[in-house]
């Protein structure tokens, strides 16, 4: 839209003598010059639909990008866990055999980068608890143009997958977008593009469906009542985390569970992490039934059967940032992740045994709408 910033009539004075005779006055118009610099229109927010991986529970939530030129299509996991894009490429071959692979011979903006490298992941794809280096990807660097929704970025850094290990293979997505607390990649060109440094995930369960995440923006209609804002403790880094003063079980907490943690955000992880002590305190107060899982170290398990008679409700306190307490709570129909492969009677429980991390993930985001705004260091949360 062009805006009239102004418009002078320039009259020149005429002193009339007897024998004067009439002047033409050229009338001139003048435009303000439109300033040197102008302020720069903000990019819109775009909305990703995403699907869900269900293997007797949500495990991840995925969504299409585009890479390349002409555009290829890629599914990625958005991880709020991990900063970097990575995903099958034609250089995998067979070990990639069960996802859509990345052919950069057909893009015409692909540069290779001619660095490899390895990534070795914390936590996995499902529930089990990863042991040494089962969830490891072999990278080759590289560039491209990256599109995700309607926002467009040149020369984004990215890896390709050159092989995996064999835990990959059941996942239905090609890659991993990282989205951590510090922008990197397609997110860092949008925000240098005028896009609001923030985002929001809509992760719902498979029976509720309309998972979505949107980039640059937070859809209200899709929570009720007002977002309860909390800011990253100083120092987070890239890491999505906030400081919990307690936990509690069923309206109960202990000396173990009083003590303050930091609590890591992983949109990528499915289930639940934390030391072994806590973890032993939490399911103290659901069941003694709830024991250790010896032939998978690190899980916990009860018979099957015993699953529909235990209250599991999980409160985990933080403080807002008006100074306030507010709780976010895991309820009790997400106790139970499924069979164990070794003994179908026996059901997997939520949190696993993890020294030295305390992580929640899917398992607590898919009830809530979350914000996750990274220009303020802060993370939003409201009932859906």
């Amino acid at each position: 839209m062009l805006h009239l910033l102004g418009l002078c009539l320039l009259l020149v004075p005429a002193y009339v003598s007897a024998q004067a005779v009439p002047q033409i006055i050229q009338l001139q118009s003048r435009i303000a010059p439109v300033p040197s610099t102008l302020r720069r229109r903000a990019l819109d927010p775009t909305t990703v639909p995403l699907a869900d991986f269900f293997l007797g529970t949500d495990l991840q939530w995925f969504g299409n990008i585009t890479v390349g030129t002409p555009p290829q299509v890629i599914s990625v996991v958005f991880d709020t866990g991990s900063s970097t894009l990575e995903f099958a490429s034609t250089l995998c071959g067979a070990a990639c055999s069960n996802q859509v692979q990345f052919d950069s011979t057909k893009s015409s903006t692909f540069v290779d980068g001619g660095e490899t490298s390895s990534i070795t992941f914390a936590t996995g794809v499902g529930v089990d608890p990863v042991v040494g280096s089962n969830y490891k990807l072999t990278l080759r660097s590289g560039t491209d143009t990256v599109r995700v929704g309607n926002l467009t970025a040149p020369d984004t850094s990215l890896f390709l997958i050159t092989n995996q290990t064999p835990k990959f293979d059941i996942d239905p997505f090609s890659g991993i977008q990282g989205m951590s607390a510090r922008a990197e990649g397609f997110f860092a060109s949008a925000v240098a593009q005028g896009l609001p440094s923030l985002f929001s995930l809509f992760l719902t369960p498979l029976a509720v469906g309309n998972a979505e995440l949107t980039v640059g923006g937070i859809d209200t209609t899709k929570f009720t009542g007002n977002l309860t804002f909390a800011s990253l403790p100083a120092g987070s880094s890239s890491t999505w985390s906030l400081n919990s003063p307690q936990l509690s079980v069923n309206g109960r907490t202990t000396s173990v569970l009083k003590a303050e943690r930091n609590i890591i955000f992983d949109s990528g992880t499915s289930n639940v992490l934390f030391p072994t002590a806590t973890a032993n305190a939490i399911y103290a107060l659901i069941s003694p039934d709830i024991v250790p899982h010896t032939a998978e170290p690190g899980t916990y398990g009860i018979a099957c059967d015993l699953i529909p008679t235990l209250s599991a409700v999980i409160d985990i306190q933080f403080t807002a940032q008006n100074g306030s307490p507010f709780n976010l709570t895991i309820p009790s129909s997400e106790l139970s992740v499924g069979p164990f492969a070794d003994n179908s009677t026996i059901c997997q429980t939520l949190i696993n045994a993890f020294d030295g991390l305390s992580l929640v993930g899917g398992s607590l985001l898919k009830h809530y709408y979350s914000v996750w705004d990274v220009a303020d260091q802060r993370m939003g949360f409201a009932a859906i």
